[in-house]
């Protein structure tokens, strides 16, 4: 009687445990129980005790039940913090409210239990060294980082390129290379979409006897796509040219500024990404810059990556005796945070 009495109490202790956590009910019919801890780019996480952190597409998911309170912000940006519990596939519903008990749709979910807005970014690196027929050195590194708010974004990147050349006859060592930029960007969104951005960018390029050029821009952008498998966002805006020669000469104008960014996630380690910025003069449409990349990402491990990166620069109106158009292919190494 007494071990029966125990296993009584020891099954109703199991199946309240069971009973209290929070429930998956995926659309094939399984079930995973666990506790619901966040959910964001349109997949949910669920911690289980004998599995660990599990993450599902929303789209797999019928509903879920939590047996606590969770933080459910919306695509509209406002915020409900209930428990829920299952309702119509593909929604769950509140289990109080100051109107009642409410469906949210998955669609209309931005984020589970969202967290503060962090920093994330990277920083490249690629050398060169060639000895024998020919003798060259070269450098150049890449730093960027970016911090995504609720409704702003921050921006920040800066690299540095350096290639020198010796003449096997003379040993006459020329510089092939050297030059640096710096930008800072800060979108501020009025939905979930549109926003309007400032951008600052200032470079150098010796060799192209480019002393200095400062290119501040403002202007409007809409963000078609924004998930961690695919972004898509375009750009138009305005604003001021100013170049100064190492000659002495200088130039300054104001501009139109088009631009566009679009990144895929192509297997879950490899990722293609292309960026193109076009800036006319606004006194004269034959006067214009033109920047862009294309290029692959191999995430080697969850830090480190490899990166091929072909970039493009197209002057129209150059300093003397420099040319109108700049390539570089770059094969790196990267860290990632």
């Amino acid at each position: 009687m007494r071990y029966r009495t125990s296993f009584v109490f020891l099954s109703a202790f199991l199946l309240s445990g069971i009973a209290h956590a929070d429930e998956v009910v995926f659309r094939n019919g399984d079930r995973l129980t666990g506790t619901v801890t966040s959910a964001s780019g349109g997949k949910l996480t669920i911690k289980t005790s004998m599995a660990g952190d599990v993450t599902a597409p929303l789209t797999n998911i019928e509903s879920f039940r939590t047996n606590e309170p969770i933080t459910i912000r919306l695509v509209d940006g406002t915020t409900v913090r209930q428990k829920v519990e299952p309702a119509e596939a593909g929604s769950v519903r509140t289990t109080r409210g100051a109107l009642g008990p409410q469906t949210i749709e998955f669609a209309k979910i931005d984020a589970i239990n969202p967290t503060g807005p962090k920093w994330t970014g990277s920083v490249r690196a690629a050398a060169e060294l060639n000895r024998g027929n020919t003798y060259t050195d070269g450098v150049q590194l890449r730093a960027d980082a970016q911090r995504r708010g609720i409704d702003d974004r921050i921006e920040l990147g800066a690299g540095y390129s350096f290639g020198r050349e010796r003449s096997t006859d003379t040993g006459e060592k020329n510089t092939t290379e050297d030059n640096w930029f710096t930008k800072g960007k800060y979108d501020y969104f009025l939905s979930r979409k549109l926003y309007l951005f400032a951008l600052m960018t200032i470079e150098k390029d010796r060799i192209a006897n480019l002393d200095i050029r400062v290119s501040p821009n403002v202007g409007v952008g809409y963000q078609w796509y924004e998930r961690p498998d695919f972004n898509l966002r375009t750009e138009l805006g305005g604003g001021w040219v100013y170049e100064d020669y190492e000659d002495g000469g200088d130039d300054e104008h104001f501009s139109a500024r088009a631009a566009y960014h679009v990144d895929r996630l192509l297997t879950d380690r490899l990722r293609v990404f292309h960026d193109l910025e076009y800036i006319p003069s606004v006194e004269d449409i034959e006067d214009f810059n033109v920047n862009a990349d294309l290029g692959l990402r191999l995430d080697i491990t969850k830090r480190f990556f490899t990166e091929f990166r072909v970039e493009w620069q197209y002057d129209s109106t150059p300093a003397p005796d420099a040319g109108k158009n700049d390539t570089k292919y770059l094969t790196t190494i990267g860290w990632q945070f």
